[in-house]
């Protein structure tokens, strides 16, 4: 979600420099466009930051077959992508 922002903020803010010729009296739009570009920039980073350091889980299930009864077990087991192996 914050990727996304960072890029719409980022693309508002070209727009309000390079492709508007507006001069405005009471509002500056091109420093307006060069701080939502560099919102846009920082938020995007921070995205990329959170999404890289999310915690990944692999869960593994196994299905066999208990030689007393005959049924089929089924184990499961859940380990975190940065757990380190045994």
């Amino acid at each position: 979600m914050s990727i996304g922002t960072g890029i719409v903020l980022f693309v508002i803010g070209a727009i309000l420099v390079y492709a508007l010729n507006v001069q405005v009296d009471w509002i500056d739009l091109d420093l307006v466009g060069y701080i939502l570009m560099g919102a846009g920039a920082v938020v995007f980073v921070i995205g990329i930051v959170l999404m890289l350091r999310r915690r990944r889980t692999d869960t593994i299930t196994r299905t066999s077959v208990d030689p007393d009864s005959g049924e089929p077990v089924t184990r499961r087991s859940t380990r975190a992508s940065n757990d380190e192996l045994p």
